[in-house]
């Protein structure tokens, strides 16, 4: 399985992005997996951020609730992270994760974002 971001950028304080993860492979059913977007920032350890399962149950920290939204779309077998109202302590380097159990576990390279003030 292959993961793919994208969306990333530079974007002043208040900001939005639209972050993708697109998956491809064969031998996989998106559909049953769950998905979510980590982020590291220099100098901290990685943190998830968002997740969304197979059955489009969502999960949020804390810091970015209200403001970052988590889909799916299994016909395009993409994993979206809408982020609104950005801060600068929301800069990293974002990650998306596919996992289902112990069978599937499968990361993308990261997409960096940056938020000036």
């Amino acid at each position: 399985v292959q993961l793919v971001e994208s969306g990333g950028g530079l974007v002043q304080d208040g900001g939005s992005l639209r972050l993708s993860c697109i998956a491809s492979g064969a031998d996989f059913s998106f559909s049953m997996n769950a998905m979510g977007w980590y982020r590291q920032a220099p100098g901290k350890e990685r943190e998830l951020v968002a997740r969304i399962t197979s059955g489009r149950d969502t999960f949020y920290a804390d810091s970015v609730k209200g403001r970052f939204t988590i889909s799916r779309d299994n016909a395009k077998r993409t994993v979206y992270l809408q982020m609104n109202s950005l801060k600068s302590e929301d800069t990293a380097v974002y990650t998306c994760r596919m996992t289902r159990g112990t069978i599937v576990d499968s990361w993308g390279q990261g997409t960096q974002v940056t938020v000036s003030s």
